[in-house]
């Protein structure tokens, strides 16, 4: 062959001009001189596009989309120069010549276009090419880190064990290739719909195009367009699923190390949380409950009575999570082994020897879970666990990990029947084991809800697990950075999301310890964890001083709980996060993506959390538009410019939207301690109309998703005076009797009435957290800069119906 031919071959290669077009069940498909490109309407806010070579078929194959096209009404006009798609919120142009795709808004205006490049193969990897818009910001993305907008960074989606990565590394341990775009015009979202290692460009390295490229497959992607960024969420969360609500146990603090044993260790740390009074409703146990790191194995001098170590926790209030490996060890006569290579259930070679990599325990094989047979067989194997009580899973090396990071491409992997290889089968590996473990537990536990946590994941994970962060390093940066993860995830459909609180590798100094602490608990998924062979690292570790700080925090988090699950309702209903960044709310207000205010998000719909290093004293912060009370001691801020602030270790930046109504309960030492049967509703003076929903069911079981559940509207009219709980919905007994209104920041309230009866007031002090003790009589105590407010309260039963009062 001559090197005229051979640089020829190397020349990327688009689908040429426009020659014909047809009308399909929901859209429409184009014939090109090179290809084709087909264009399916799947909602009013949502288009699909695949595109292809000639000699390539259109895919329908997923495992991240579990949602179907919903019939509507559009219109489809052929012009000359281009074809038309027009729904009630947006429209879809296909330019001819060239051959382009935009979306635009309801005003015709453009909000993500591809440039005149379009869509480009070379070789095997096909990529389309976006023209960047003025002012264009890039969001989510998953597990990526960098700052909230991403413009001007690109990224891999090539789930990696990554451990101790930096705050810029990448890849990490999950790839979910969905972002969403923000500019003048308005916001979009862009989902790839391909699992091979992808490349997600945001102008690095270029003015002129952002592009996504994919190593193989077929260009398939969605094109999402609502008028806010949360009906963009709400419809990608419509197309790859939305969480389940996890069981109540799952949102209290859980406490892990690398690793906690024997059986007497584990016992000791449960009894010492009770002892000091700190909440806690979670242990975990890492690789050395196994025999010879071996999984779906107890060590038999560690865990010489995995049930009654079940047993003694569950009198103490704590639940037992365990960790669960792919790995199988490679050795005759260990039954998962025997039984696996039996029935065919590992990923093999293509002269059909199953793959062997090593990990800890040895060489190893991988189950293959994206057959069907081997979920199934995965799932039973977890009854060694569930027998002893365990009810939750921790899915760890599932990226797949391997000693020296390079599994070979050619492991030949099922792919539901469809046969495939790793480089389609890797970023999907995580989450189809993650699948594997929850619906093997549900089934051995059909009445109970199970937890599932991963560490790898792809676009639809949340239907299966929460997702960690991974290992994480103990560093003010780290814990910054991580905050940021979260949000990311949150905006990338990943509502229950975590870090380890107090950084994995290394040892986070007093200081710092306790800033973590503060900000995990206001973090979806609430978790200290460190590593072996380095200083303990639960709450009393630190000293007096930070113990109590851990402990106030903690005990926030479980008095907070009413409103944290009313958070957790609303995502797993509509696919809304938890933890929500900035720009879902604000996302034109450029200083919501200056560095440092980037880090700032709300935790539900009401509070505004500042993440912020423990060596500041003196700070800056920017309240976005509206209203806002320091949540401490309730003095107004206004929204919409920066203020200075006085953080102090012992007192995270933390702010309450103005109008807001949040429920709140006493402390408890567990999930499944009873409280006093008081609902604190904690109601804030403002202008603004504010409407949330108070949830309350079992926790536990799935009665819930029978009308079990207790469900009542909360609407607060300021203008009117006017606060508002609705009937209640659902056959839910709950546990809350009685009703406690606190009005916060309110210049007078002289009476208040219900229902048109007056009730009298009272007055109380208010903390949101106790202060520090004074531990040492030669030093000035912590607790004066707490905050304290002097708040009228009024109290009533909790009824079924409805309820109305004025002030």
């Amino acid at each position: 062959m001559s090197q005229k031919n051979s640089t020829r071959r190397r020349k990327s290669t688009g689908l040429g001009g426009y020659v014909s077009h047809s009308a399909i069940a929901s859209g429409i498909k184009i014939t090109a001189q090179q290809g084709w490109l087909q264009l399916d309407a799947w909602e009013p806010g949502v288009v699909r596009v695949r595109a292809g070579r000639h000699d390539e078929p259109c895919d329908d194959f997923s495992y991240a989309v579990v949602g179907e096209p919903a019939p509507f009404k559009y219109d489809l006009r052929d012009e000359s120069a281009s074809i038309v798609i027009t729904t009630a919120v947006m429209a879809i142009e296909i330019q001819k010549e060239p051959l382009r795709v935009r979306l635009l808004n309801a005003r015709h205006e453009p909000l993500n276009e591809d440039d005149a490049l379009g869509l480009q193969w070379l070789g095997q990897e096909a990529a389309v090419y976006k023209t960047l818009q003025p002012g264009e910001r890039f969001l989510g993305l998953g597990e990526k880190n960098g700052p909230l907008d991403k413009r001007g960074r690109a990224y891999v989606n090539w789930n990696t064990d990554h451990f101790g990565y930096g705050p810029d590394s990448d890849p990490l341990y999950a790839s979910i290739p969905f972002f969403i775009g923000v500019h003048a015009a308005g916001a979009y979202g862009f989902f790839l719909n391909n699992s091979y290692k992808s490349t997600f460009n945001f102008g690095a390295s270029s003015d002129r195009f952002a592009w996504i490229a994919v190593e193989d497959g077929q260009m398939d992607y969605f094109l999402f367009h609502y008028p806010t960024v949360t009906g963009i969420l709400e419809a990608y969360a419509r197309l790859t699923g939305k969480m389940e609500l996890p069981p109540k146990w799952a949102l209290g603090f859980q406490q892990c190390r690398y690793s906690y044993y024997p059986d007497r260790e584990v016992l000791r740390i449960a009894e010492t949380f009770r002892e000091k009074q700190i909440p806690a409703d979670v242990l975990y146990l890492d690789i050395h409950y196994m025999d010879e790191f071996k999984v779906f194995s107890w060590h038999k001098q560690y865990f010489r009575d995995p049930k009654r170590l079940c047993e003694q926790l569950a009198e103490l209030g704590f639940k037992l999570v365990l960790i669960v490996d792919p790995g199988i060890k490679v050795e005759p006569g260990y039954t998962p082994y025997d039984t696996g290579l039996k029935e065919d259930h590992f990923a093999k070679l293509p002269d059909g020897k199953p793959y062997a990599g090593q990990v800890w325990p040895g060489w190893s094989h991988f189950p293959d879970f994206t057959a069907a047979k081997t979920r199934d067989w995965w799932g039973a194997q977890l009854k060694i666990y569930t027998d002893a009580g365990i009810a939750g899973f921790w899915n760890d090396m599932n990226e797949p990990a391997a000693w020296g990071q390079h599994l070979p491409h050619l492991i030949e992997f099922d792919m539901e029947g469809q046969g495939s290889s790793f480089k389609e089968a890797r970023n999907v590996y995580g989450m189809e084991m993650a699948r594997a473990t929850l619906e093997g537990a549900e089934k051995l536990l059909p009445e109970q809800r199970v937890f599932n946590l991963t560490r790898a994941g792809f676009a639809g994970i949340q239907r299966y697990a929460a997702v960690w962060t991974g290992d994480n390093t103990a560093s003010e940066e780290h814990m910054l950075a991580g905050q940021r993860l979260v949000t990311s995830l949150g905006l990338s459909g990943v509502p229950f999301a975590g870090y380890d609180v107090g950084g994995f590798v290394g040892e986070p100094s007093p200081a710092l310890y306790a800033r973590w602490m503060a900000l995990g608990a206001f973090t979806p998924f609430y978790r200290a964890h460190s590593m072996i062979n380095s200083r303990d690292a639960e709450p009393w570790a630190f000293g007096e001083e930070v113990e109590d700080i851990a402990r106030n925090y903690i005990r926030l988090r479980y008095k907070l709980l009413p409103y944290l699950y009313g958070a957790f309702y609303e995502a797993a209903s509509t696919g809304v996060p938890v933890a929500r960044s900035l720009a879902i709310e604000w996302p034109q207000d450029p200083k919501v993506y200056q560095s440092p205010y980037d880090n700032a998000y709300m935790f539900g719909p009401a509070l505004l959390v500042v993440p912020m290093e423990s060596s500041k004293t003196l700070a800056k912060v920017y309240l976005p538009a509206g209203q806002w009370f320091d949540a401490f001691e309730d003095r107004p801020y206004v929204g919409g410019c920066e203020h200075i602030i006085e953080p102090h270790i012992e007192r995270l930046p933390l702010f309450v939207r103005g109008g807001a109504v949040i429920p709140m309960q006493a402390a408890q030492q567990h999930t499944g301690e009873a409280h006093d049967g008081l609902l604190h509703l904690h109601v804030y003076a403002g202008s603004a109309d504010y409407e949330t929903v108070f949830y309350d069911d079992d926790g536990a079981s799935h009665a819930h998703r029978r009308g079990v559940y207790a469900r009542r509207a909360l609407m607060h009219l300021p203008a009117q005076r006017r606060l508002k709980i609705g009937m209640q919905e659902g056959s839910f007994q709950s546990s809350f009797t009685a009703l406690q209104i606190h009005f916060h920041g309110f210049a007078s309230i002289d009476s208040v009435q219900v229902d048109g009866v007056a009730l009298s007031l009272e007055h109380e002090d208010f903390r949101l957290v106790d202060p520090v003790s004074r531990f040492d009589p030669f030093m000035p105590p912590l607790g004066q800069v707490v905050g304290v407010s002097r708040v009228p309260s009024v109290r009533m039963p909790l009824q079924p119906k409805a309820v109305e009062i004025t002030y």
